[in-house]
Formats: C-alpha cells, structure tokens, sequence
C-alpha cells in the first residue's frame, strides 16, 4: 500500500508560481517512478508530468514543458510539481500518483496504482 497526500494548490494569478508537493508513506518511495495528473471540470484526467525512481528521467505534455518542473527528494519521501508562468488553462485539480510497475514512468492513467485526493489549483486571468 502507497498512502500520497498533496498540497500546495491554490489560486494564483496569470504568469504567477506554485510548488505543489506529494508526500508519500507506505511502500519504499525510491523505487517506483511518480506522475502528476490534472482534471479540470467535464474533462478526462490528464497527464502532466512523471519522474523515474531516482529524478534521472523526466516527462512532460507538450503543454507545459519549459514552464513546470518535475522533481522528487527520496530522502523525504515526496514529489514536486513547480509549476512557473501559470495560465488560466491550468486550472484544475491535481492528482500526484505512483508507478509500480518496472521500467519507464507511464503517461497513462490506468498504468498508476495509487492517488492521492488531489489539490485544486486556480489561475485567475
């Protein structure tokens, strides 16, 4: 069992900055890899960032690449999603998710064993 917990969300306006943070317990944090999913309202869930087990693979939707960065401390057990130049389209609820499965993180919703219950994160224009 993986047990997450965001926080960090909020409302921020267009072109501000949020860290949002993933803390895990359960099974051994550092090996399995780590996603960040949103879901805005009357919208499918959606990818938005993965790490491997150890921070040295990354991955991002085309949509944020340059503005969020993804990142994990295995020593505290959690993830970061920091999330720069926000636009209102990034309005949503982020899920933060774990990856059990060997091999390269998964972009995937139904590829991740564990949720977190999700922060919401407001952009105002």
């Amino acid at each position: 069992q993986v047990q997450l917990v965001e926080s960090g969300g909020g409302l921020v306006q267009a072109g501000g900055s949020l860290r949002l943070s993933c803390a895990a317990s359960g099974r051994t944090f550092s090996r399995y890899a780590m996603g960040w999913f949103r879901q805005a309202p009357g919208t499918d869930r959606e990818f938005v960032a993965a790490i491997s087990w150890n921070g040295g693979n990354t991955y991002y939707v085309d949509s944020v690449k340059g503005r969020f960065t993804i990142s994990r401390d295995n020593a505290k057990n959690t993830v970061y999603l920091q999330m720069n130049s926000l636009k209102p389209e990034d309005t949503a609820v982020y899920y933060c998710a774990a990856d059990l499965r060997v091999g390269v993180p998964s972009t995937v919703v139904y590829d991740y064993d564990y949720w977190g219950q999700g922060t919401q994160v407001t952009v105002s224009s």
